[in-house]
């Protein structure tokens, strides 16, 4: 079962402490893989008020998505349902059915999530080889921080792995596969809307796969740490990405740069070195950011010292502003080799300093 872990911000090194707390957990669903793809999603509607989310599709929809590409969009849209491959055809099919929506806006729903994911992702080893792993995950809508969900897939009435998302969305960002490794995406680049779209479009064209649902079939079939590596380095995207990888065993973090046709760079941990941890924004790492959360991170961790780093401590150093701030939603911490500690927060309203 997912638990959650409690735990507020705390001051390190002079550095911020958030003004709120994680609030609230977000509930846990069941995803059978061994229903079919148009009805395995239908738990949500268990759980979330049908009109709520189609109100927030839209308003994601609309804020992602200008109107009038909103509208040509449309009809291309809808032929290109017969090459996404399955099972998210299916799925997808089946959300539209299961909210009353039309098909064309969940498969836009779907893609507005590919475009603005800006994170923090930071993999860790303690000093006795135990490996942690946290993310935050930042979107520009608020309304996400009421859709996010903990999901548990089952596979043969058998748990096949973790992740946290939001309801209607067929991939995953933030999954751990028990026992074998954990995995979080962060956006890379900033390409703008329009070329975004091209990219929607070359994407089922060339049969490249959205990061997101490379994430999810990692997980799946990927058999250890170093399989997951070889997959998420090799398998042909629909753009470039930030894949932060945590194993089971000393030594098995990397940090996976992303171009959409292969690997721009494999940044792998070096304790030996003193190299215990990694963190990765939205900046390649050999160059400077455009923003302070690697650097509020790094000197947060650093202040931690190896000695001290666990779940409890790796949240503390995701709390602090501005690694986390106004638009985070969630933050997960999760290590494969115990799996029941995965642990999802939902930020009520973000965080800001003091």
């Amino acid at each position: 079962m997912v638990t959650m872990v409690t735990g507020a911000a705390v001051l390190l090194l002079g550095l911020v402490v958030c003004s709120c707390r994680a609030e609230f957990a977000p509930p846990t669903l069941n995803i059978s893989l061994d229903d079919d793809p148009e009805v395995r999603w239908a738990p949500l509607t268990k759980v979330f008020d049908v009109d709520f989310l189609n109100k927030a599709a839209a308003e994601i929809i609309d804020k992602t998505v200008p109107k009038w590409v909103h509208h040509a969009v449309k009809p291309i849209v809808m032929a290109l349902e017969k090459y996404i491959p399955q099972p998210y055809a299916g799925e997808i099919r089946g959300l539209a059915e299961h909210f009353g929506g039309s098909l064309s806006d969940v498969i836009i729903l779907n893609f507005a999530y590919e475009v603005s994911a800006f994170c923090t992702s930071i993999i860790t080893q303690d000093v006795k080889g135990n490996l942690y792993h946290g993310r935050n995950l930042d979107y520009p809508h608020s309304v996400l921080r009421d859709m996010t969900v903990n999901l548990v897939f089952l596979k043969n009435g058998k748990v096949a792995y973790y992740g946290t998302s939001f309801a209607g969305y067929v991939g995953l960002w933030t999954g751990q596969s028990p026992n074998k490794f954990t995995v979080s995406g962060d956006q890379r680049g900033t390409d703008r809307w329009y070329n975004w779209w091209k990219n929607v479009v070359s994407a089922f064209i060339y049969r490249r796969s959205p990061v997101s649902w490379l994430v999810r079939e990692t997980l799946e079939d990927a058999e250890n740490f170093q399989d997951a590596v070889i997959r998420l380095s090799k398998i042909p995207l629909i753009t470039g990405v930030y894949y932060i990888v945590g194993g089971v065993r000393p030594g098995e973090g990397a940090v996976i740069t992303r171009d959409r046709t292969g690997p721009a760079d494999i940044w792998p941990l070096d304790p030996v070195n003193g190299e215990w941890f990694r963190v990765e924004t939205n900046f390649d790492h050999w160059r400077p950011s455009k923003d302070h959360r690697r650097e509020a991170a790094v000197i947060a961790l650093n202040a931690t010292g190896q000695e001290h780093i666990n779940m409890k401590t790796l949240y503390q150093v995701l709390s602090l502003f501005p690694v986390c701030n106004g638009i985070t939603v969630y933050t997960t911490t999760m290590s494969a080799a115990v799996p029941e500690e995965y642990s999802t927060h939902v930020w009520q309203k973000g965080c800001g300093i003091n």
